[in-house]
Formats: C-alpha cells, structure tokens, sequence
C-alpha cells in the first residue's frame, strides 16, 4: 500500500495573483483536490459514499502552512500527501507541494481532519473499519516534531 501518494497538477490562470503566483488561499484547495484524488485513486475509498452510507466524514479543523516558493502560473506541480498521525477522532494530513521533478519545495499543509457525525453534527469515534484502514496508512514522523521544525527538515534534506 502507498503511503505518500503522489499526483501532478497545473497551476491554472483563475488561480493566481497579478504578479503570476498561485494565490495563497488557492494553495489549500488544490492540497485538498490532491488529497481527495489520492483517496479515491490509490485506496478506492470516498468520503462522499461514507456520507451517503452512514452519515459521517470529515472537517477540517486545522491548517498550518507555510509557503516557501511560489508555484506559478501554468506550472506543472507535484503534490505528495501522508497520514502523519491517526486517533480515534483526527486525522492529522501533511501535504506537500514540489516542482514537477521534486526538486523545489513549494510549500507544505498539515491538515487535521476531524471526525463528525452529520446527523449530530458532533465528533465521532472512527469505526473499527475506518480504524484498520486507515492504521495502515499511518506514516508517523520519528517522534513529537513541531510543524516549523518539519518544514525546516524537509527544506535542508530534500525529498525523502
């Protein structure tokens, strides 16, 4: 099973500022695509279907992000994402966004998920089901990193 899937996206002409960058609030929405692509592409799981069967998904209830280069007007990117951390009720998702040949980090997301229940509109308990699949997916960092000492890493270390 992969763990960091990866897709390449187009940095399109709506998106961007006058000066030719990716708007900074547009840098979440093609992470999110991206992940939401991962999800159905290499786990043929979608949390659309998981509303429509049982009445619970996912919110976003953190961002931290920091924008290193800019991904510029019709540029090809790479958007690798990660389940960094999975608990009984969050899902913490880091994304990162690369040039086309991995060589120059854009930018990185990580993403808290929160569980909820529609109908309650509360949190909920992963199910047992949700809970082994997604365990699998899980790709921890070595220990309790902080996400700016994250980003420095990734910065000084490349892809890895």
């Amino acid at each position: 099973m992969i763990k960091r899937p990866e897709s390449q996206v187009l940095i399109r002409f709506p998106d961007c500022d006058p000066f030719n960058h990716l708007n900074n609030s547009r840098y979440i929405d093609y992470f999110i695509n991206a992940r939401e692509d991962h999800l159905m592409k290499y786990y043929q799981f979608s949390p659309y279907e998981l509303v429509k069967s049982h009445g619970v998904s996912w919110v976003v209830t953190q961002n931290q992000i920091a924008y290193l280069r800019p991904a510029m007007m019709m540029e090809p990117v790479t958007i690798q994402t990660r389940v960094l951390r999975f608990r009984p009720k969050d899902i913490l998702v880091e994304m990162t966004m690369w040039d086309a040949n991995k060589q120059s980090l854009k930018a990185v997301l990580w993403t808290t998920f929160t569980h909820i229940n529609f109908k309650t509109g509360k949190s909920e308990i992963h199910s047992q089901e949700l809970t082994e699949r997604f365990q699998k997916l899980e790709d921890p960092l070595p220990g309790d990193i902080p996400f700016e000492e994250r980003v420095r890493a990734i910065k000084n270390n490349g892809y890895e």
